[in-house]
Protein backbone atom coordinates (compact mmCIF):
# COMPACT_ATOMS: atom_id res chain seq x y z
CA UNK A 1 0.00 0.00 0.00
CA UNK A 2 1.23 3.29 -0.94
CA UNK A 3 0.82 5.68 2.18
CA UNK A 4 -0.31 8.71 -0.02
CA UNK A 5 -1.74 8.93 -3.27
CA UNK A 6 -4.52 10.42 -4.93
CA UNK A 7 -7.90 9.32 -7.01
CA UNK A 8 -10.14 11.41 -9.17
CA UNK A 9 -13.17 10.56 -10.61
CA UNK A 10 -17.23 12.44 -10.19
CA UNK A 11 -17.60 11.23 -6.77
CA UNK A 12 -21.09 9.89 -5.76
CA UNK A 13 -21.84 10.85 -2.21
CA UNK A 14 -24.30 8.53 -1.06
CA UNK A 15 -24.35 10.17 2.64
CA UNK A 16 -25.23 14.01 1.40
CA UNK A 17 -26.83 12.82 -1.98
CA UNK A 18 -24.53 14.42 -4.43
CA UNK A 19 -22.28 13.97 -6.85
CA UNK A 20 -19.22 15.98 -8.13
CA UNK A 21 -15.88 15.91 -9.90
CA UNK A 22 -13.00 15.72 -7.30
CA UNK A 23 -9.68 14.68 -5.97
CA UNK A 24 -9.62 12.25 -3.30
CA UNK A 25 -6.75 12.15 -1.22
CA UNK A 26 -5.62 9.11 0.49
CA UNK A 27 -3.21 8.98 3.69
CA UNK A 28 -2.32 6.09 5.54
CA UNK A 29 -5.12 3.59 4.62
CA UNK A 30 -8.07 6.78 5.46
CA UNK A 31 -9.53 9.61 3.38
CA UNK A 32 -7.62 12.53 3.88
CA UNK A 33 -8.87 15.11 2.08
CA UNK A 34 -11.67 15.57 -0.98
CA UNK A 35 -11.26 18.02 -3.09
CA UNK A 36 -13.70 19.43 -5.73
CA UNK A 37 -12.57 20.25 -9.31
CA UNK A 38 -14.10 21.19 -12.13
CA UNK A 39 -12.34 19.04 -15.17
CA UNK A 40 -14.86 17.06 -15.78
CA UNK A 41 -14.00 13.28 -15.09
CA UNK A 42 -14.92 9.87 -16.94
CA UNK A 43 -14.98 7.45 -14.29
CA UNK A 44 -17.41 7.22 -11.01
CA UNK A 45 -15.90 6.92 -7.18
CA UNK A 46 -18.72 5.70 -4.77
CA UNK A 47 -17.89 3.25 -1.60
CA UNK A 48 -17.54 -0.71 -2.08
CA UNK A 49 -20.59 -2.58 -1.69
CA UNK A 50 -21.47 -4.91 1.33
CA UNK A 51 -23.59 -8.02 1.18
CA UNK A 52 -25.49 -7.75 4.07
CA UNK A 53 -26.28 -11.33 4.63
CA UNK A 54 -24.37 -14.48 3.29
CA UNK A 55 -23.07 -17.53 4.21
CA UNK A 56 -19.63 -17.83 2.50
CA UNK A 57 -19.52 -21.63 2.83
CA UNK A 58 -21.82 -21.83 -0.43
CA UNK A 59 -19.78 -20.44 -2.30
CA UNK A 60 -18.10 -23.28 -2.06
CA UNK A 61 -14.76 -21.52 -1.51
CA UNK A 62 -12.93 -20.79 2.30
CA UNK A 63 -13.03 -16.97 2.85
CA UNK A 64 -9.76 -15.51 1.68
CA UNK A 65 -10.85 -17.30 -1.95
CA UNK A 66 -14.32 -15.59 -1.59
CA UNK A 67 -12.43 -12.29 -1.31
CA UNK A 68 -10.56 -13.05 -4.09
CA UNK A 69 -13.72 -13.20 -6.23
CA UNK A 70 -15.72 -10.90 -4.51
CA UNK A 71 -13.58 -8.19 -5.27
CA UNK A 72 -14.11 -8.28 -8.74
CA UNK A 73 -17.51 -7.01 -8.74
CA UNK A 74 -16.70 -4.28 -5.88
CA UNK A 75 -17.56 -5.88 -2.63
CA UNK A 76 -15.04 -4.79 -0.09
CA UNK A 77 -17.46 -6.19 2.99
CA UNK A 78 -19.88 -8.83 4.33
CA UNK A 79 -22.08 -9.57 7.06
CA UNK A 80 -20.99 -13.43 7.21
CA UNK A 81 -23.45 -16.09 8.87
CA UNK A 82 -20.67 -19.04 9.71
CA UNK A 83 -23.86 -21.28 10.78
CA UNK A 84 -22.67 -23.40 7.50
CA UNK A 85 -19.60 -24.71 9.14
CA UNK A 86 -20.67 -24.67 12.94
CA UNK A 87 -23.41 -27.30 12.34
CA UNK A 88 -20.52 -29.54 11.02
CA UNK A 89 -17.66 -28.52 13.51
CA UNK A 90 -18.91 -26.19 16.21
CA UNK A 91 -16.65 -23.27 17.86
CA UNK A 92 -13.23 -24.84 15.48
CA UNK A 93 -15.26 -24.54 12.27
CA UNK A 94 -16.43 -20.44 12.97
CA UNK A 95 -12.55 -20.01 14.67
CA UNK A 96 -11.21 -21.73 10.70
CA UNK A 97 -13.49 -19.15 9.02
CA UNK A 98 -12.39 -16.05 11.33
CA UNK A 99 -8.31 -17.05 11.34
CA UNK A 100 -8.26 -17.60 7.25
CA UNK A 101 -10.19 -14.29 6.53
CA UNK A 102 -7.66 -12.32 8.69
CA UNK A 103 -4.95 -13.70 5.97
CA UNK A 104 -6.45 -11.39 3.45
CA UNK A 105 -7.10 -7.52 2.65
CA UNK A 106 -11.03 -7.54 3.07
CA UNK A 107 -13.75 -6.68 5.46
CA UNK A 108 -15.44 -9.62 6.79
CA UNK A 109 -18.08 -9.46 9.93
CA UNK A 110 -19.03 -12.70 11.48
CA UNK A 111 -21.77 -13.63 13.38
CA UNK A 112 -21.99 -16.07 16.34
CA UNK A 113 -24.18 -18.84 14.67
CA UNK A 114 -27.52 -18.87 17.44
CA UNK A 115 -29.13 -22.12 15.85
CA UNK A 116 -26.78 -24.77 15.89
CA UNK A 117 -28.13 -27.60 15.66
CA UNK A 118 -31.05 -25.62 13.90
CA UNK A 119 -33.23 -27.98 15.37
CA UNK A 120 -32.87 -31.27 17.35
CA UNK A 121 -34.89 -33.27 14.51
CA UNK A 122 -31.79 -33.88 13.04
CA UNK A 123 -28.09 -35.08 13.53
CA UNK A 124 -25.50 -32.55 13.01
CA UNK A 125 -21.87 -32.49 13.89
CA UNK A 126 -21.82 -30.27 16.59
CA UNK A 127 -23.89 -28.31 18.77
CA UNK A 128 -23.33 -24.80 19.99
CA UNK A 129 -25.21 -23.82 23.51
CA UNK A 130 -26.02 -20.58 25.34
CA UNK A 131 -22.83 -20.50 27.40
CA UNK A 132 -20.87 -21.26 23.85
CA UNK A 133 -23.12 -18.30 22.47
CA UNK A 134 -22.30 -15.73 25.58
CA UNK A 135 -18.58 -16.44 24.65
CA UNK A 136 -18.59 -15.70 21.19
CA UNK A 137 -20.94 -12.74 21.49
CA UNK A 138 -17.96 -11.42 23.79
CA UNK A 139 -15.20 -12.29 20.96
CA UNK A 140 -14.59 -8.73 19.39
CA UNK A 141 -14.45 -10.66 16.01
CA UNK A 142 -17.88 -11.64 16.54
CA UNK A 143 -19.77 -8.85 14.86
CA UNK A 144 -23.29 -9.74 15.71
CA UNK A 145 -26.01 -12.96 16.46
CA UNK A 146 -26.80 -14.43 13.61
CA UNK A 147 -30.26 -15.50 11.85
CA UNK A 148 -31.92 -16.69 14.59
CA UNK A 149 -34.35 -19.68 12.71
CA UNK A 150 -35.63 -21.19 16.15
CA UNK A 151 -38.54 -18.60 15.56
CA UNK A 152 -41.36 -21.13 17.73
CA UNK A 153 -38.13 -21.19 20.67
CA UNK A 154 -38.67 -17.23 20.77
CA UNK A 155 -42.47 -17.34 20.82
CA UNK A 156 -42.66 -19.96 23.03
CA UNK A 157 -40.50 -18.73 25.15
CA UNK A 158 -37.80 -21.38 24.63
CA UNK A 159 -35.32 -20.92 27.80
CA UNK A 160 -31.85 -21.47 25.71
CA UNK A 161 -33.16 -19.38 22.54
CA UNK A 162 -33.25 -16.78 25.05
CA UNK A 163 -29.98 -17.08 26.84
CA UNK A 164 -28.65 -16.93 23.59
CA UNK A 165 -30.64 -13.64 22.80
CA UNK A 166 -30.53 -11.82 25.82
CA UNK A 167 -26.50 -12.17 25.45
CA UNK A 168 -26.34 -10.43 22.54
CA UNK A 169 -28.58 -7.64 23.92
CA UNK A 170 -26.44 -7.20 26.89
CA UNK A 171 -23.63 -7.20 24.27
CA UNK A 172 -24.87 -4.19 22.48
CA UNK A 173 -24.88 -6.53 19.20
CA UNK A 174 -27.75 -6.73 16.83
CA UNK A 175 -29.50 -9.95 16.03
CA UNK A 176 -30.30 -11.05 12.89
CA UNK A 177 -33.62 -12.84 11.97
CA UNK A 178 -34.95 -15.92 9.81
CA UNK A 179 -38.95 -16.07 9.76
CA UNK A 180 -40.62 -16.90 6.51
CA UNK A 181 -44.06 -16.56 6.23
CA UNK A 182 -44.63 -15.24 10.07
CA UNK A 183 -47.24 -13.14 10.71
CA UNK A 184 -49.89 -11.51 13.66
CA UNK A 185 -49.33 -11.85 16.91
CA UNK A 186 -46.41 -14.55 16.39
CA UNK A 187 -44.63 -11.81 14.72
CA UNK A 188 -44.80 -9.21 17.26
CA UNK A 189 -43.45 -11.62 19.85
CA UNK A 190 -40.69 -12.34 17.55
CA UNK A 191 -39.78 -8.90 17.23
CA UNK A 192 -40.40 -7.84 20.57
CA UNK A 193 -37.72 -10.05 21.30
CA UNK A 194 -34.99 -7.41 19.34
CA UNK A 195 -34.94 -9.66 16.11
CA UNK A 196 -33.57 -6.82 13.79
CA UNK A 197 -33.43 -7.96 10.34
CA UNK A 198 -35.11 -10.30 8.15
CA UNK A 199 -34.17 -12.01 4.72
CA UNK A 200 -36.67 -14.51 4.16
CA UNK A 201 -39.42 -12.31 2.92
CA UNK A 202 -40.86 -13.01 -0.60
CA UNK A 203 -43.88 -11.07 -0.23
CA UNK A 204 -44.14 -7.59 -0.41
CA UNK A 205 -46.89 -7.21 2.31
CA UNK A 206 -44.91 -9.66 4.34
CA UNK A 207 -42.24 -7.25 4.61
CA UNK A 208 -44.34 -4.22 5.50
CA UNK A 209 -45.83 -6.12 8.45
CA UNK A 210 -42.31 -6.67 9.32
CA UNK A 211 -40.67 -3.52 8.46
CA UNK A 212 -44.24 -2.17 10.94
CA UNK A 213 -42.81 -3.85 13.83
CA UNK A 214 -39.24 -2.47 13.21
CA UNK A 215 -37.52 -5.29 11.28
CA UNK A 216 -35.20 -4.09 8.50
CA UNK A 217 -35.80 -6.46 5.18
CA UNK A 218 -32.67 -7.71 3.43
CA UNK A 219 -33.91 -8.42 -0.48
CA UNK A 220 -32.04 -11.37 -0.81
CA UNK A 221 -31.09 -12.46 -4.83
CA UNK A 222 -29.01 -15.68 -4.33
CA UNK A 223 -28.57 -18.79 -6.74
CA UNK A 224 -31.65 -20.62 -5.11
CA UNK A 225 -33.79 -17.74 -3.15
CA UNK A 226 -34.95 -15.15 -5.29
CA UNK A 227 -37.03 -12.56 -4.04
CA UNK A 228 -36.02 -9.29 -5.48
CA UNK A 229 -38.75 -9.08 -8.02
CA UNK A 230 -41.56 -9.55 -5.65
CA UNK A 231 -39.56 -7.15 -3.07
CA UNK A 232 -38.36 -4.43 -5.46
CA UNK A 233 -40.94 -1.78 -4.40
CA UNK A 234 -39.37 -1.68 -1.10
CA UNK A 235 -36.94 0.23 -2.73
CA UNK A 236 -38.86 3.40 -3.31
CA UNK A 237 -41.23 3.17 -0.63
CA UNK A 238 -39.28 2.01 2.39
CA UNK A 239 -35.47 2.97 1.61
CA UNK A 240 -34.29 3.16 4.75
CA UNK A 241 -35.68 0.14 5.69
CA UNK A 242 -34.24 -2.27 3.36
CA UNK A 243 -30.58 -3.87 2.20
CA UNK A 244 -28.83 -6.28 -0.21
CA UNK A 245 -27.83 -9.63 0.42
CA UNK A 246 -27.51 -13.01 -1.31
CA UNK A 247 -27.49 -15.43 1.73
CA UNK A 248 -26.51 -18.28 -0.68
CA UNK A 249 -24.53 -17.71 -4.36
CA UNK A 250 -22.81 -20.38 -5.73
CA UNK A 251 -19.33 -20.27 -7.61
CA UNK A 252 -20.63 -19.58 -11.11
CA UNK A 253 -22.85 -17.21 -9.78
CA UNK A 254 -20.35 -15.59 -7.99
CA UNK A 255 -17.94 -15.58 -10.93
CA UNK A 256 -20.26 -13.31 -13.12
CA UNK A 257 -21.23 -10.65 -10.20
CA UNK A 258 -22.63 -10.30 -6.75
CA UNK A 259 -24.25 -6.93 -5.25
CA UNK A 260 -23.29 -4.89 -7.77
CA UNK A 261 -25.37 -6.50 -10.15
CA UNK A 262 -28.61 -6.00 -7.79
CA UNK A 263 -27.78 -2.98 -7.84
CA UNK A 264 -27.43 -2.70 -11.51
CA UNK A 265 -31.15 -4.14 -11.69
CA UNK A 266 -32.39 -1.44 -9.77
CA UNK A 267 -31.32 1.30 -11.30
CA UNK A 268 -32.45 -0.41 -14.43
CA UNK A 269 -36.05 0.15 -13.04
CA UNK A 270 -35.67 3.81 -12.41
CA UNK A 271 -34.84 3.40 -8.73
CA UNK A 272 -33.28 6.70 -6.96
CA UNK A 273 -29.59 5.91 -7.25
CA UNK A 274 -28.97 7.19 -3.97
CA UNK A 275 -31.78 4.88 -2.46
CA UNK A 276 -30.30 1.65 -4.09
CA UNK A 277 -26.67 2.63 -3.11
CA UNK A 278 -27.47 3.10 0.48
CA UNK A 279 -29.36 -0.28 0.33
CA UNK A 280 -26.04 -1.84 -0.72
CA UNK A 281 -24.10 -0.05 1.21
CA UNK A 282 -24.85 2.60 3.93
CA UNK A 283 -27.63 0.50 5.38
CA UNK A 284 -25.65 -2.56 6.35
CA UNK A 285 -22.91 0.05 7.64
CA UNK A 286 -24.91 2.33 10.18
CA UNK A 287 -27.50 -1.26 10.74
CA UNK A 288 -24.39 -3.45 11.93
CA UNK A 289 -22.41 -0.73 13.56
CA UNK A 290 -19.51 -1.83 10.68
CA UNK A 291 -15.84 -0.57 10.64
CA UNK A 292 -16.57 0.51 6.82
CA UNK A 293 -15.60 3.83 5.25
CA UNK A 294 -18.16 5.74 3.40
CA UNK A 295 -15.92 7.71 1.07
CA UNK A 296 -16.27 10.46 3.99
CA UNK A 297 -13.38 12.82 4.56
CA UNK A 298 -11.62 10.60 8.20
CA UNK A 299 -13.05 7.06 7.10
CA UNK A 300 -11.32 4.36 5.64
CA UNK A 301 -10.39 4.33 2.06
CA UNK A 302 -12.83 1.71 1.27
CA UNK A 303 -13.84 2.22 -2.17
CA UNK A 304 -14.41 1.42 -6.18
CA UNK A 305 -14.47 2.74 -9.43
CA UNK A 306 -16.56 1.94 -12.08
CA UNK A 307 -17.25 2.48 -15.53
CA UNK A 308 -21.01 4.30 -15.38
CA UNK A 309 -23.82 3.98 -12.98
CA UNK A 310 -25.75 1.36 -14.94
CA UNK A 311 -24.08 -1.53 -15.03
CA UNK A 312 -21.78 -1.04 -12.28
CA UNK A 313 -18.43 -2.70 -13.96
CA UNK A 314 -15.30 -2.30 -11.63
CA UNK A 315 -12.16 -1.16 -12.36
CA UNK A 316 -10.25 -0.59 -9.11
CA UNK A 317 -11.44 -1.87 -5.84
CA UNK A 318 -9.78 -0.03 -2.64
CA UNK A 319 -10.23 -1.83 0.94
CA UNK A 320 -8.46 0.53 3.59
CA UNK A 321 -6.05 2.33 0.60
CA UNK A 322 -5.41 -0.91 -0.68
CA UNK A 323 -5.62 -1.85 -4.37
CA UNK A 324 -6.82 -4.81 -4.18
CA UNK A 325 -8.42 -5.05 -7.77
CA UNK A 326 -7.02 -3.27 -10.78
CA UNK A 327 -8.47 -3.54 -14.40
CA UNK A 328 -9.01 -7.67 -13.93
CA UNK A 329 -6.03 -8.49 -11.74
CA UNK A 330 -6.77 -9.43 -8.18
CA UNK A 331 -4.01 -8.05 -6.35
CA UNK A 332 -4.94 -9.79 -2.91
CA UNK A 333 -2.53 -13.58 -2.88
CA UNK A 334 -4.08 -16.90 -2.91
CA UNK A 335 -3.90 -18.60 0.79
CA UNK A 336 -2.42 -22.02 0.91
CA UNK A 337 -5.26 -23.94 3.88
CA UNK A 338 -5.35 -26.92 5.49
CA UNK A 339 -8.52 -28.13 5.10
CA UNK A 340 -10.46 -29.37 7.97
CA UNK A 341 -13.26 -31.94 8.29
CA UNK A 342 -15.84 -34.02 10.07
CA UNK A 343 -16.63 -37.12 8.69
CA UNK A 344 -17.34 -40.67 10.11
CA UNK A 345 -20.14 -43.11 7.63
CA UNK A 346 -19.83 -46.22 5.63
CA UNK A 347 -20.62 -46.84 2.41
CA UNK A 348 -24.59 -47.73 1.85
CA UNK A 349 -25.90 -50.58 -0.76
CA UNK A 350 -29.23 -50.24 -2.81
CA UNK A 351 -31.02 -52.86 -0.34
CA UNK A 352 -30.46 -49.49 2.29
CA UNK A 353 -32.85 -47.52 0.15
CA UNK A 354 -35.62 -49.93 -0.51
CA UNK A 355 -38.64 -48.85 0.88
CA UNK A 356 -41.28 -51.82 1.16
CA UNK A 357 -45.15 -51.13 0.09
CA UNK A 358 -47.36 -50.20 2.60
CA UNK A 359 -51.17 -49.49 2.53
CA UNK A 360 -51.96 -45.96 1.93
CA UNK A 361 -51.29 -43.00 0.18
CA UNK A 362 -47.46 -41.46 0.45
CA UNK A 363 -46.34 -37.82 1.36
CA UNK A 364 -44.65 -36.19 -1.50
CA UNK A 365 -42.25 -33.19 -1.74
CA UNK A 366 -43.00 -30.31 -4.28
CA UNK A 367 -39.77 -28.72 -4.69
CA UNK A 368 -40.31 -24.96 -6.16
CA UNK A 369 -37.85 -23.49 -8.15
CA UNK A 370 -36.27 -20.24 -7.10
CA UNK A 371 -37.89 -21.12 -3.38
CA UNK A 372 -36.88 -22.28 -0.28
CA UNK A 373 -40.64 -22.78 0.57
CA UNK A 374 -42.12 -26.52 -0.58
CA UNK A 375 -45.41 -27.74 -0.53
CA UNK A 376 -46.94 -31.31 0.25
CA UNK A 377 -48.34 -33.77 -2.77
CA UNK A 378 -50.89 -36.43 -1.51
CA UNK A 379 -50.71 -39.28 -3.57
CA UNK A 380 -50.83 -43.06 -4.71
CA UNK A 381 -47.33 -44.10 -5.18
CA UNK A 382 -46.23 -46.13 -8.23
CA UNK A 383 -45.37 -50.13 -6.71
CA UNK A 384 -43.12 -52.47 -8.28
CA UNK A 385 -42.32 -56.10 -6.67
CA UNK A 386 -43.71 -54.96 -4.09
CA UNK A 387 -41.97 -52.11 -3.70
CA UNK A 388 -42.00 -48.29 -3.79
CA UNK A 389 -40.43 -46.80 -6.84
CA UNK A 390 -39.66 -44.00 -9.32
CA UNK A 391 -42.50 -42.42 -11.30
CA UNK A 392 -41.03 -41.25 -14.38
CA UNK A 393 -44.27 -40.01 -15.50
CA UNK A 394 -45.74 -38.11 -12.96
CA UNK A 395 -41.99 -36.67 -11.94
CA UNK A 396 -41.92 -38.78 -8.31
CA UNK A 397 -38.26 -39.62 -7.67
CA UNK A 398 -36.48 -41.12 -4.47
CA UNK A 399 -34.60 -38.52 -2.00
CA UNK A 400 -32.21 -39.95 0.33
CA UNK A 401 -30.72 -39.06 3.24
CA UNK A 402 -27.71 -40.59 4.65
CA UNK A 403 -26.29 -39.39 7.97
CA UNK A 404 -22.40 -38.65 7.64
CA UNK A 405 -21.54 -38.00 11.28
CA UNK A 406 -22.06 -41.84 12.03
CA UNK A 407 -23.31 -45.18 10.63
CA UNK A 408 -27.38 -45.34 10.70
CA UNK A 409 -30.00 -46.21 8.39
CA UNK A 410 -30.53 -44.11 5.42
CA UNK A 411 -33.90 -42.16 5.54
CA UNK A 412 -35.73 -42.24 2.16
CA UNK A 413 -38.91 -40.24 0.79
CA UNK A 414 -40.40 -39.31 -2.33
CA UNK A 415 -39.88 -35.65 -4.22
CA UNK A 416 -41.32 -33.94 -7.50
CA UNK A 417 -40.26 -31.29 -9.92
CA UNK A 418 -36.37 -31.75 -10.24
CA UNK A 419 -37.41 -33.93 -13.49
CA UNK A 420 -34.63 -35.83 -13.75
CA UNK A 421 -35.13 -38.69 -16.35
CA UNK A 422 -31.87 -40.53 -15.28
CA UNK A 423 -29.14 -40.84 -13.48
CA UNK A 424 -29.23 -39.09 -9.85
CA UNK A 425 -27.25 -36.56 -7.75
CA UNK A 426 -26.07 -35.78 -4.34
CA UNK A 427 -24.30 -33.84 -2.26
CA UNK A 428 -22.75 -33.39 1.32
CA UNK A 429 -24.26 -29.74 1.34
CA UNK A 430 -27.30 -30.41 3.37
CA UNK A 431 -29.16 -27.11 5.52
CA UNK A 432 -28.42 -27.19 8.20
CA UNK A 433 -26.97 -30.17 9.21
CA UNK A 434 -25.14 -30.87 6.27
CA UNK A 435 -25.81 -34.93 5.97
CA UNK A 436 -25.75 -36.74 2.41
CA UNK A 437 -28.42 -35.88 0.26
CA UNK A 438 -29.54 -37.75 -2.64
CA UNK A 439 -32.13 -37.32 -5.46
CA UNK A 440 -32.35 -39.95 -8.07
CA UNK A 441 -34.30 -42.27 -10.96
CA UNK A 442 -33.19 -44.85 -9.74
CA UNK A 443 -31.52 -47.12 -6.98
CA UNK A 444 -27.81 -47.92 -8.12
CA UNK A 445 -27.05 -44.55 -9.49
CA UNK A 446 -28.35 -42.64 -6.12
CA UNK A 447 -26.19 -45.31 -3.94
CA UNK A 448 -23.33 -44.73 -6.55
CA UNK A 449 -23.77 -41.05 -6.44
CA UNK A 450 -23.73 -41.36 -2.05
CA UNK A 451 -20.93 -43.47 -1.94
CA UNK A 452 -18.45 -40.92 -4.17
CA UNK A 453 -19.56 -38.27 -1.53
CA UNK A 454 -18.71 -40.87 1.28
CA UNK A 455 -15.28 -41.71 -0.79
CA UNK A 456 -14.47 -37.97 -0.88
CA UNK A 457 -15.31 -37.07 2.54
CA UNK A 458 -17.60 -34.25 0.81
CA UNK A 459 -18.53 -32.37 -2.37
CA UNK A 460 -21.35 -32.50 -4.81
CA UNK A 461 -21.89 -35.41 -7.70
CA UNK A 462 -24.24 -36.20 -10.37
CA UNK A 463 -24.05 -39.61 -11.94
CA UNK A 464 -25.81 -41.69 -15.12
CA UNK A 465 -24.47 -45.42 -15.39
CA UNK A 466 -20.92 -44.93 -16.42
CA UNK A 467 -20.90 -41.04 -16.61
CA UNK A 468 -20.01 -39.57 -13.54
CA UNK A 469 -18.58 -35.83 -12.52
CA UNK A 470 -17.84 -34.60 -8.97
CA UNK A 471 -16.22 -31.66 -7.16
CA UNK A 472 -14.64 -32.56 -3.86
CA UNK A 473 -15.20 -30.57 -1.33
CA UNK A 474 -12.48 -31.63 1.33
CA UNK A 475 -13.05 -28.33 4.12
CA UNK A 476 -16.15 -29.86 5.94
CA UNK A 477 -17.66 -31.28 2.77
CA UNK A 478 -18.60 -27.67 2.33
CA UNK A 479 -15.94 -25.44 0.49
CA UNK A 480 -12.77 -26.16 -1.54
CA UNK A 481 -9.33 -24.76 -0.97
CA UNK A 482 -8.92 -24.26 -5.04
CA UNK A 483 -9.42 -20.66 -6.33
CA UNK A 484 -13.06 -19.11 -7.78
CA UNK A 485 -12.60 -20.17 -11.00
CA UNK A 486 -11.64 -23.43 -10.85
CA UNK A 487 -14.33 -24.05 -7.91
CA UNK A 488 -16.89 -22.54 -10.68
CA UNK A 489 -15.87 -24.56 -13.76
CA UNK A 490 -16.15 -27.81 -12.02
CA UNK A 491 -19.11 -26.79 -10.64
CA UNK A 492 -20.55 -26.30 -14.09
CA UNK A 493 -19.64 -29.38 -14.90
CA UNK A 494 -21.53 -31.08 -12.27
CA UNK A 495 -24.33 -28.51 -12.70
CA UNK A 496 -24.43 -29.53 -16.33
CA UNK A 497 -24.54 -33.05 -15.97
CA UNK A 498 -27.94 -32.68 -13.65
CA UNK A 499 -29.60 -30.58 -16.38
CA UNK A 500 -28.27 -32.88 -18.92
CA UNK A 501 -29.96 -35.92 -16.78
CA UNK A 502 -32.72 -33.77 -17.12
CA UNK A 503 -33.53 -31.58 -14.16
CA UNK A 504 -35.23 -28.30 -14.79
CA UNK A 505 -34.21 -25.91 -12.47
CA UNK A 506 -32.34 -23.32 -12.25
CA UNK A 507 -29.69 -24.25 -9.63
CA UNK A 508 -30.66 -28.06 -8.98
CA UNK A 509 -28.10 -28.49 -5.79
CA UNK A 510 -28.83 -25.39 -4.18
CA UNK A 511 -32.60 -26.15 -4.41
CA UNK A 512 -31.29 -29.79 -3.35
CA UNK A 513 -29.41 -28.57 -0.17
CA UNK A 514 -32.50 -26.58 0.92
CA UNK A 515 -35.00 -29.91 0.79
CA UNK A 516 -33.54 -30.93 4.87
CA UNK A 517 -34.22 -27.12 5.61
CA UNK A 518 -36.21 -28.55 8.59
CA UNK A 519 -37.21 -24.59 9.69
CA UNK A 520 -38.93 -23.80 6.26
CA UNK A 521 -42.39 -24.80 5.54
CA UNK A 522 -43.72 -27.14 4.21
CA UNK A 523 -42.83 -30.34 4.24
CA UNK A 524 -38.88 -31.66 4.18
CA UNK A 525 -36.90 -34.71 5.37
CA UNK A 526 -33.80 -34.96 7.60
CA UNK A 527 -31.52 -37.98 8.80
CA UNK A 528 -34.49 -38.96 11.62
CA UNK A 529 -37.23 -38.64 8.56
CA UNK A 530 -39.91 -36.69 6.99
CA UNK A 531 -40.61 -33.88 8.72
CA UNK A 532 -43.90 -31.45 8.30
CA UNK A 533 -43.12 -28.22 9.06
CA UNK A 534 -46.11 -25.88 9.23
CA UNK A 535 -46.82 -28.78 12.60
CA UNK A 536 -43.56 -28.83 13.60
CA UNK A 537 -43.44 -32.58 13.75
CA UNK A 538 -42.26 -35.87 12.18
CA UNK A 539 -44.68 -37.38 9.95
CA UNK A 540 -44.47 -40.63 7.61
CA UNK A 541 -44.34 -41.60 4.65
CA UNK A 542 -47.17 -43.12 4.08
CA UNK A 543 -50.34 -41.47 4.59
Amino acid sequence: MKNEFFVTGKLVDIVNRKMFNAQVHIKNGKIEEIIEIEQEQGMFILPGFIDSHVHIESSMMIPSSFARAAVQHGTIATVSDPHEIANVLGIPGVEFMIQNSKKVPFKFFFGAPSCVPATSFETSGASINSTDTEKLINNPDIHYLAEMMNFPGVIFNDSEVHLKIASAIKAHKPIDGHAPGLKGEDLKKYAAAKISTDHECSTYDEAIEKINLGIKIQIREGSAAKDFENLFPLVKSHPGNIMFCTDDCHPNDLIKGHINKIVSRAIYKDADIYDVLNAAIKNPIEHYKLNVGLLQKGDFADFILVKDLKDFDVVKTYINGNLVFDNGQVLINKIEEKPINNFNCEKISQKDILVSESKGKVNVIVAKDGDLLTQKLVTEPKIANGEVVVDLERDILKIVIVNRYKKSQPVVGLIKNFNLKSGAIAGSIAHDSHNIIAIGTNDFDIVEAINTIIDNKGGIVACNGKQKVHLKLEVAGLMSTEEANEIAKNYEKVNALAKELGSTLTAPFMTMAFMTLLVIPELKIGDKGLFDVSKFEFTTLFT
